[in-house]
C-alpha cells in the first residue's frame, strides 16, 4: 500500500480479493460489501485490522465501481505458489505481487468495457515556457475565474493517444484555443499530464480540461528526452520509415509520455501497438465541442443519452469495431474527395446489390471483435476461447473475402470502373493465407467439448463461492447487505484464476487440447490410458485376491492414494493390510504399494500433459502475435465493409441520396430533411416537412426569422448534419444534394448558465460566439441560433449585427443565422449576399392554427411567442395581460 499509494490496493486470498486498513474503512461502504476487524492476538498492543473482501469472481464488478464509477486507480496484487523445492524452511506457502494497476484509460480486457466505444488515454504535451503569463489577458474585469481560451498565445499543444484494447495509436497537434474541441472529438476516458501542471503556476490548462468533465491524471516526467526510436518497442511491427513521418516534437514528446505511463501501469508486461497515425488536422473536417454536442453526434444535449443521438439514429452496423469506426469517423469527416467517394461508391455498390450487401452482413454478424481479442494476445492474455473466436473470424473473412470475388467476377462486364476498382481495392487490403493456415492449427488443437466442460466446472465452482458468500453474509451481515448481493451470478469463465495442480494432485483433469494437437501429448494421453487400465486390473485383482467387492483404488488431498472399502469388507481388507490410514464404523482407508506407485506415475503423466497443453497454447498465442499486423489489417477492412453495408441499410430504409462533393464553396440541399427528428416524427404516424437551402456566390448567408416551435433550429441542424454526413462517406437525407468541401463545422444554438466558473448564460453565449468568429473560414459551415438574446433587445440587436457583419466581411462562411431581432433584417439590407427567409403559422378563423415548417423568401416580423404560451398551458389571465401588454409596446 505504500508503495501504490495513489492506488486502491486489491490483494487476492484464496478465493477472494481482500481491502485493508482505511481503503477498508473508505471503500467497503462505496462498494456495498461487508466491513469486518481483525483482532490481534491477546496481549497484542497493535490495533484492530479494518478488512472487507467480495469473492474473485466478481472482481470485474467491483472493477467498474472503483475505476469507472468512481475514477481510482486500482492495484490489483495476485497470489502465487512457493515452489516447494526452493522455498525456505518455514516460508508462506504463497507469496504476493502487484501484476497490474489498472486506471480508466489502460484497461485492456475488462468484461465491463464498453464494447461499442474506443477506450482512449490520451496524453498531452504543452511546452510550460511558451506559456508566458504576459503574453495572455488573465482574466475579464469584475471576474477572477471568466478565462477565454482566445486570449492565450497560439501556444502548439502535442496530442497522442491509445486504445490499449484494441491496439490504435494516434498523434495530432494543435493550439490551446483548438485544445478543447480536439479533447471533445477524441473523447478519452483518462487524461496524462505532466505533474508540472498540477502546481498553481500552470494550472490554467487543468482547469480548462476540468471544465469538460476530463479525468486527468499527472505523471512525473520520464526524464531524458524521448525520441521516435523510444516508441518502437512498443509497436506491432518495426516501421523502417517511421523517422520520416515527420512527428513534430510536440508530438513526440506526448507519444513517449503517453508510452511511459503506460509502461508504468502494466508492470513489466508488454503490449504491441498499431503503427502511429499522424492525425493531420487538414485531412479532417474541425467539429468543433460545442458542436458535437449542440448537432447531438454522440449524445443527446439535454442528458448526455446515447438514445435520440445522431449515432444512434444512423447506426445500423452488426460489430462492435464497425460501430467504433463510425463514431470516429462521425466525430472527424474527411477532407479528402478521393477518399469521400471512396467510400460512397462502396455505400452505393451495396444499395445496388442488396443480395450482396445481406450476405456480407449476414458473415459480418458471425465475426468477433478480433482487433481487441488479438491485443489480448499481446499483454499475454489471450485464453482457448479468444483463439476459438479468432479462428472462427478468420474463416468467416475468407467467407466474406469469396462473396466479394464472386460478386466481383459477376460485375467486371457491367459495372463501373471506379467501382470495380473499390470493390478490388478492398479485396486487396485482405491478407489471409497465414491467418487461415493459423486458425485451422487452432481448430486441429482445441477441444470445444472439453473446453465446454471446463467452464461447466468453473460455473460450479464459482457458484460454491456465492453460496458461501450468501452464507456469511446471512450469518453477519444485515438485510442491506443480502440486498447487494445478486440473485444469480454468471461469471465469465477466464474471470476465474484456476487453481495451481501441483505434480501430485491426483484430480482428474478436463482437457481442452485434442490429444493430436502435438506428438508428445498424444504418447502422454496414450500411457495415461495404460495406466488407467493397468489401474482397473489392479483393482479388480485386489477384489478378487481380498474378496472385498467394494474396494475402490482413488485419490484424496489428504490421505493421497488409497484403497477404500466399506461394510464387511472392512474386516476382510484388515487381514492383509493391518495398518490403516483412516476408519469409522463403517469405512476404512488403507494405503497399497502398488496402488501408491501406479498413482504416483499418473499423476506425473498427467502433469506433464498439462504443462504440455500450456506449451501448445502458449504456441498458438505466439502464432497469433506473428500474425498482428495482418490480422489488424484484415480487421479493418471488415470494419469498413460494416460501416459501408449500414449506410446502405440506412440509404434503402429511409430513402436517401447519394451526394455529389467538389472543392468549391456552396452548399446547395433539395427536400433535407433532419434524421432524428424525422425518425421521431415516422414514430407518431407524422411527415417530415422538407426544406431546401441553398447557399453560394449569390447568398452566403441566410438571415431567418419567423414564429416559435416553426422549425428554425431543426432547419439550421440539418444542414450542419447533412454536410457531415456527406463527407462522413454517407448518403444524406434530402432529394438533391450537392456541397463544396467544410473544412470546420460551427454551431451556437442553446446555451446555460456555467455558474461554477462564474459565467452567465450570456456569457456561455459570448465566449462561444467569439471562438467562431476567430476561427471560421471562407470554407467553413456555421450555424447561429438566437445570438444575442441573453442581454437587453437593443445590446442584443447590436450584437447580432456585428456577428452577421464579421462573419460577411471578415469569415466569408456559409452561414445559417436565425433570430427574433426582427430589426437585423432591416440593418442588413446593405449586404447583397445575404438573404432574408421565414416560416411561418396559419391561422383558421376559428382561432386555431397550424405552423408552416417550409421556409420562404422573406422577413416574418411575428413571432407568436403568445400562442406558444398558451399551447404550454400559461394561465389565460397571464396570456390575456401579456396580450394587452404587447399591443401597447407596438403602439
Amino acid at each position: 500500500m505504500l508503495k501504490f499509494s495513489h492506488c486502491v490496493l486489491l490483494t487476492r486470498v484464496g478465493g477472494f480479493y481482500e481491502l485493508y486498513f482505511e481503503h477498508a474503512d473508505e471503500y467497503a461502504p462505496l462498494l456495498n460489501i461487508k466491513k469486518t476487524k481483525k483482532r490481534p492476538l491477546k496481549g497484542s498492543k497493535r490495533a484492530a485490522v479494518s478488512m472487507a473482501g467480495f469473492p474473485a469472481y466478481q472482481l470485474d464488478r467491483y472493477l467498474k465501481i472503483l475505476v469507472q464509477d468512481l475514477n481510482k486507480h486500482v492495484a490489483v496484487s495476485e497470489e502465487f505458489i512457493n515452489d516447494a523445492a526452493t522455498k525456505a524452511k518455514g516460508d508462506s506457502a504463497y507469496s504476493r505481487r502487484v501484476t497490474r494497476i489498472v486506471t480508466p484509460g489502460t484497461l485492456i480486457d475488462e468484461h465491463f468495457m464498453d464494447p461499442w466505444q474506443n477506450n482512449f488515454l490520451l496524453s498531452v504535451h504543452v511546452d510550460t515556457g511558451a506559456l508566458s503569463e504576459d503574453d495572455a489577458v488573465k482574466q475579464s474585469p469584475g471576474s477572477a475565474s471568466v478565462t477565454s481560451l482566445l486570449s492565450l498565445p497560439r501556444t502548439e499543444v502535442g496530442l497522442a493517444w491509445i486504445d490499449l484494447s484494441s491496439g490504435d495509436f494516434h498523434t495530432q497537434t494543435t493550439d490551446i484555443a483548438s485544445l478543447p474541441s480536439a479533447v471533445a472529438r477524441i473523447k478519452p476516458r483518462e487524461i496524462v499530464l505532466d505533474s508540472i501542471f498540477a502546481e498553481a503556476a500552470h494550472s490554467r490548462i487543468v482547469s480548462i480540461l476540468e471544465q469538460d468533465g476530463h479525468i486527468i491524471t499527472f505523471q512525473e516526467s520520464p526524464g531524458n528526452s524521448l525520441t521516435i526510436q523510444d516508441w518502437i518497442p512498443m509497436l506491432e511491427d518495426v516501421i523502417n520509415d517511421i523517422e520520416t513521418l515527420q512527428f513534430s516534437p510536440a508530438e513526440i514528446a506526448a507519444g513517449g509520455a503517453l508510452l511511459h505511463y503506460v509502461k508504468s501501469q502494466l508492470l513489466g508486461s508488454t503490449t504491441r501497438l498499431q503503427a502511429p497515425i499522424r492525425h493531420q488536422p487538414e485531412d479532417h473536417v474541425i467539429i468543433d465541442k460545442n458542436s458535437l454536442r449542440a448537432l447531438e453526434i454522440r449524445a443527446t444535449l439535454r442528458d448526455g443519452n446515447y438514445e435520440g443521438s445522431l449515432l444512434h439514429s444512423l447506426n445500423r452496423t452488426v460489430t462492435k469495431s464497425g460501430m467504433r469506426l463510425l463514431t470516429q469517423r462521425l466525430s472527424a469527416p474527411s477532407m479528402s474527395l478521393p477518399m469521400i467517394n471512396d467510400r460512397l461508391d462502396l455505400v452505393e455498390e451495396m444499395v445496388e446489390h442488396p443480395q450482396l450487401r445481406e450476405d456480407v452482413v449476414n458473415l459480418l454478424g458471425q465475426t468477433f471483435d478480433s482487433l481487441r481479442l488479438v491485443t489480448k494476445f499481446t499483454v499475454g492474455r489471450g485464453d482457448a476461447d479468444d483463439l476459438l473466436e479468432l479462428s472462427r473470424t478468420i474463416q468467416t473473412t475468407s467467407d466474406i473475402v469469396n462473396v466479394l470475388q464472386v460478386h466481383l467476377e459477376s460485375q467486371r462486364a457491367t459495372a463501373e470502373p471506379q467501382r470495380r476498382e473499390r470493390i478490388s481495392g478492398l479485396l486487396k487490403s485482405f491478407d489471409l493465407a497465414e491467418p487461415l493456415a493459423m486458425a485451422k492449427r487452432i481448430q486441429n488443437a482445441i477441444d470445444e467439448e472439453g473446453l465446454s466442460e471446463r467452464h461447466r466446472v468453473e460455473d460450479d465452482e464459482a457458484n460454491v463461492i456465492a453460496d458461501l458468500a450468501q452464507s456469511v453474509l446471512g450469518r453477519e451481515g444485515g438485510e442491506d447487505d443480502m440486498k447487494a448481493m445478486p440473485k444469480r451470478v454468471l461469471p465469465k469463465p477466464h474471470a476465474i484464476t484456476p487453481s495451481f495442480r501441483s505434480a501430485t494432485d491426483g484430480r482428474e483433469d478436463i482437457w481442452i487440447m485434442k490429444r493430436n494437437a502435438s506428438k508428445a501429448l498424444q504418447k502422454l494421453h496414450a500411457s495415461l490410458e495404460s495406466m488407467r487400465q493397468e489401474k482397473d486390473k489392479l483393482e479388480y485383482e485386489l477384489r478378487d485376491k481380498l474378496g472385498a467387492d467394494s474396494l475402490v483404488l482413488k485419490w484424496t488431498p489428504n490421505l493421497a492414494h488409497i484403497a477404500h472399502v466399506r461394510g464387511r469388507d472392512v474386516a476382510r481388507a484388515a487381514v492383509e493390510y493391518p495398518k490403516s490410514l483412516s476408519s469409522s464404523k463403517s469405512t476404512r482407508s488403507f494405503q497399497i504399494p502398488e496402488w501408491t506407485q501406479l498413482g504416483g506415475r499418473m499423476d506425473e503423466t498427467r502433469f506433464r500433459m498439462r504443462t504440455e497443453e500450456q506449451r501448445v497454447l502458449s504456441k498458438l498465442r505466439e502464432d497469433v502475435v506473428r500474425n498482428l499486423v495482418k490480422l489488424r489489417r484484415n480487421a479493418a477492412a471488415l470494419d469498413e465493409l460494416d460501416v459501408a453495408c449500414a449506410f446502405a441499410r440506412l440509404a434503402t430504409e429511409k430513402g436517401w441520396i447519394r451526394p455529389l462533393l467538389h472543392a468549391g464553396t456552396s452548399f446547395n440541399v433539395v427536400g433535407g430533411r433532419h434524421p432524428v427528428v424525422e425518425n421521431g416524427l415516422i414514430d407518431q404516424g407524422r411527415r417530415f416537412a422538407t426544406n431546401d437551402c441553398i447557399l453560394g456566390e449569390e447568398e452566403r448567408i441566410w438571415l431567418i426569422t419567423g414564429p416559435n416551435m416553426a422549425g428554425k433550429s431543426t432547419f439550421l441542424r440539418q444542414n450542419a448534419i447533412i454536410s457531415i454526413l456527406a463527407q462522413t462517406g454517407s448518403f444524406v437525407p434530402a432529394d438533391y444534394a450537392e456541397t463544396g468541401l467544410v473544412d470546420k463545422v460551427f454551431s451556437r444554438v442553446g446555451s446555460a448558465d456555467n455558474l461554477f466558473n462564474d459565467q452567465s448564460t450570456f456569457m456561455v453565449e459570448m465566449l462561444e460566439t467569439a471562438h467562431i468568429l476567430k476561427e471560421a473560414t471562407p470554407r467553413s459551415f456555421v450555424i447561429m441560433d438566437e445570438v444575442g438574446r441573453g442581454t437587453t433587445p437593443e445590446d442584443g440587436v447590436a450584437v447580432g449585427y456585428a456577428c452577421l457583419h464579421h462573419l460577411y466581411n471578415v469569415n466569408k462562411s456559409r452561414v445559417l443565422f436565425a433570430t427574433h431581432f426582427h430589426a437585423l433584417a432591416d440593418l442588413t439590407k446593405d449586404l447583397p449576399k445575404l438573404g432574408c427567409y421565414c416560416n411561418d403559422v396559419a391561422e383558421e378563423p376559428d382561432g386555431t392554427f397550424s405552423y408552416v415548417h417550409r421556409l420562404r423568401k422573406g422577413v416574418n416580423r411575428q413571432s407568436h411567442a403568445l400562442k406558444v404560451a398558451t399551447v404550454a398551458g400559461l394561465p389565460e389571465e397571464a396570456v390575456a395581460v401579456a396580450a394587452q401588454v404587447l399591443e401597447k409596446l407596438r403602439a
